[in-house]
């Protein structure tokens, strides 16, 4: 199964709702973009859709309003913690915006994700 590159003005989109937080590290997830507050993935694109992690009150009040947003980059996976913004909150730039800035406040609220120490044998490959 191919996956398909977001459209340009849904990268752009996503960027420019983004909060303006010092705590956001930009990274690359499932060969798309997205972001990572004190190491733990918060939002991102995949393909037509943008995800993030939701705190549970604020996902309840959107499935209440647009119906199950569940995050499934392949189908019948659901990424439990991730949902997908609806289609009326990407249409709309201030929506978008507070739907981004949850999941930024949601996320940033965790523990900071400790770093694996690397494999010796990968860190050896890396030298070369």
């Amino acid at each position: 199964m191919a996956w398909t590159k977001p459209p340009q003005s849904h990268i752009d989109l996503f960027f420019e709702c983004l909060p303006d937080d010092p705590r956001i590290e930009r990274r690359k997830m499932f060969g798309f973009d997205a972001i990572f507050v004190h190491g733990n993935m918060c939002a991102g694109l995949f393909q037509d859709d943008i995800f993030a992690r939701l705190p549970p009150d604020y996902r309840a009040t959107l499935e209440a309003a647009h119906g199950p947003i569940p995050f499934e980059p392949m189908p019948g996976r659901s990424m439990g913690v991730y949902a997908i913004a609806p289609t009326d909150v990407m249409a709309d730039e201030e929506q978008l915006a507070e739907f981004l800035r949850r999941a930024v406040d949601c996320t940033g609220a965790m523990a900071p994700k400790e770093k694996k120490a690397r494999k010796a044998k990968a860190a050896k490959a890396k030298a070369r």
